[in-house]
């Protein structure tokens, strides 16, 4: 690893699946285990994991997001990049004959594999079953198009009893797609899924960039949680009011950004607008847990096709994807998810009235969210802020800033928690984010970030 041993996860699981499969909480807005154990959803994005990875590559990339701190990562089954057509790194195709009631055996023994090997290292696979031109290639991509609603229930009980056991599994319908003219035949899939497996394992909808699976899908009663896709096209992307939308939405249900912009990925796809850095995908992290957001997912524009010379890449990919891996936006990620799990945060709410003075509308959005003894906000260019205290228990806040990009935690008072205060960070400026951390100074809380 290219990082020093502290930024590395310990070793062991990453999530412990001792504690049971994965379910929404009781308060409908986070993810939790069968026991009540939290469950924060840190994903990475290798759609082509599956498609175009061996066993050796499966490991390694494996095993690095474990040590990054990743809880998950988001893959498909029938492809993206020519998926049915180009065989996988064995030579298989997954369906004879194009036909999705006819799996083919050694093609998903390569998925087996995967999925267990992920269990090993407590990963979560959110699983497509399919890249949504396996439906609609008239939007982009290869296609074909090979589904229709009986067959995509078919389809989906194979995948779900095969998979049925496996605790380390979650469905995510869509594929980068719309649904409005598809919703028939993904209603017959997810039929085809519970079937299958029982109604174990949670299901979600993966929708184009720009939109939430809620702005077609709210009503659906197979819909456990919500996905959005806040995209690539450019810089301060405000998903945070996309988070918020979904948040505010009925009935309930857990919210986050399953795509936001890529690290290492061209803004708005052209190499000459320069590319989206560790400091873009931090802002897009902490402005979408910090709305509302349960979790959030993380995405390398070199890692998700696995692209590495002579292959031809995607969309101006540019760094091999074994050196892809270890870009410092995907480390900070471990940092956010030390942060969250330090404090409890089953009873983690948005709180943007916190903040009294500071706020902007560019890329130095404040962001803000408060559990019942402490509270949390996001400076991603270090402004200062004023803010009220009293919003969480106590007679005495404690203040620390906490540096996303190192995962440290530096004392800053304990004062009066009543009033306002305004709080300077340690430094300014774009790459000079912060987070002010304020907790109830009568729980003892420990140090931001730590306990992992």
């Amino acid at each position: 690893m290219a990082e020093s041993p502290e930024h590395q996860w310990p070793a062991g699981p990453s999530a412990d699946f001792r504690h049971g499969e994965l379910r929404v909480a009781p308060n409908r807005r986070f993810l939790v285990h069968a026991d009540g154990t939290p469950f924060f959803y840190l994903a990475d994005t290798a759609w082509e994991l599956l498609h175009r990875g061996d066993r050796e590559d499966v490991e390694h990339y494996l095993e690095t997001r474990r040590a990054q701190g990743f809880t998950a990562f988001q893959t498909v089954v029938l492809a993206e990049l020519d998926g049915l057509n180009t065989p996988n790194a064995y030579g298989e195709r997954a369906l004879e004959g194009n036909d999705p009631a006819r799996p083919n055996e050694a093609y998903f023994r390569h998925v087996d594999f995967t999925i267990d090997r992920a269990a090993e290292r407590g990963l979560v696979a959110a699983l497509l079953p399919s890249w949504g031109d396996k439906l609609t290639p008239r939007y982009w991509g290869q296609g074909p198009e090979v589904f229709r609603p009986e067959n995509a229930r078919t389809y989906g009980h194979f995948l779900g009893a095969r998979y049925r056991e496996r605790p380390n599994l979650i469905w995510v319908l869509g594929g980068d797609r719309p649904a409005e003219s598809t919703a028939e035949v993904w209603r017959a899939m997810a039929a085809g899924l519970r079937e299958g497996d029982g109604g174990r394992h949670l299901v979600t909808y993966h929708p184009q960039g720009g939109h939430s699976s809620a702005d077609w899908l709210q009503g659906e009663p197979w819909l456990d949680f919500h996905m959005l896709q806040s995209g690539h096209h450019r810089r301060d992307i405000d998903n945070y009011a996309m988070v918020a939308r979904d948040y505010a939405r009925t009935p309930v249900r857990p919210c986050f950004d399953a795509e936001p912009r890529y690290e290492d990925h061209p803004v708005n796809w052209k190499a000459e607008n320069g590319y989206f850095d560790a400091w873009d995908v931090r802002q897009g992290a902490y402005w979408a847990v910090f709305a509302g957001g349960h979790g959030h997912t993380y995405g390398c524009q070199d890692v998700w096709q696995l692209w590495c010379p002579p292959r031809a890449p995607v969309a101006f990919a540019r760094t091999p994807w074994r050196q892809a891996l270890l870009l410092p936006g995907a480390w900070d990620m471990g940092h956010l998810r030390r942060l969250i799990e330090s404090r409890p945060f089953l009873d983690r709410v948005p709180d943007q009235e916190l903040i009294v003075e500071g706020q902007a509308e560019d890329g130095g959005h404040l962001q803000a969210t408060r559990g019942a003894g402490y509270a949390l906000i996001y400076s991603p260019l270090g402004r200062s802020c004023s803010v009220q205290l009293g919003r969480i228990s106590g007679s005495v806040a404690r203040a620390w800033w906490y540096d996303p990009r190192e995962g440290t935690a530096a004392p800053a008072g304990d004062l009066p928690n009543r009033g306002t205060h305004t709080f300077v960070p340690p430094s300014a400026g774009r790459g000079q984010d912060w987070v002010l951390v304020l907790d109830d100074a009568q729980l003892g809380l420990p140090a931001p970030g730590a306990g992992r």
